[in-house]
């Protein structure tokens, strides 16, 4: 698993712009996918260490690529962020029952996503230390 890349897996090319940028500036690595198939495929070469992921997208759902991440016995640990208009608390419950470690509602603050991600890394980290 890489310890400093993180896959943004997003459809609206602007947001994904958008949150790629906040990432590197924050010390990441990263890169991009603009639907599931590709970010299934990026997971299973790159090993990221911290993957954020629409719920929506075309190919796969981000909750296809959670089910995807936590039956793999090498990437099981790690982070997952999912992102979604929809704030339900069903959604958000789908969300973290899919394998997602949290769920933030669209529109989004950058700066809140990288810290979000930074903590879910850690808590990661710590969880494999341990």
């Amino acid at each position: 698993m890489d310890d400093n890349l993180i896959l943004v897996a997003e459809d609206d090319p602007d947001l994904r712009d958008m949150l790629t940028f906040a990432l590197e500036r924050a010390g990441y690595t990263t890169v991009g996918a603009k639907d599931g198939s590709t970010a299934a495929r990026i997971i299973q070469a790159a090993r990221p260490v911290g993957i954020v992921t629409d719920v929506r997208m075309p190919a796969l759902s981000g909750m296809d690529l959670c089910h995807l991440v936590r039956n793999d016995p090498h990437m099981h640990n790690a982070a997952i962020l999912m992102v979604s208009a929809n704030c339900r608390s069903a959604d958000v419950a789908a969300a973290l029952e899919s394998g997602a470690d949290a769920y933030l509602p669209k529109p989004l603050s950058p700066k809140r996503l990288v810290l979000e991600l930074q903590h879910l890394i850690e808590h990661r980290r710590r969880l494999t230390d341990a």
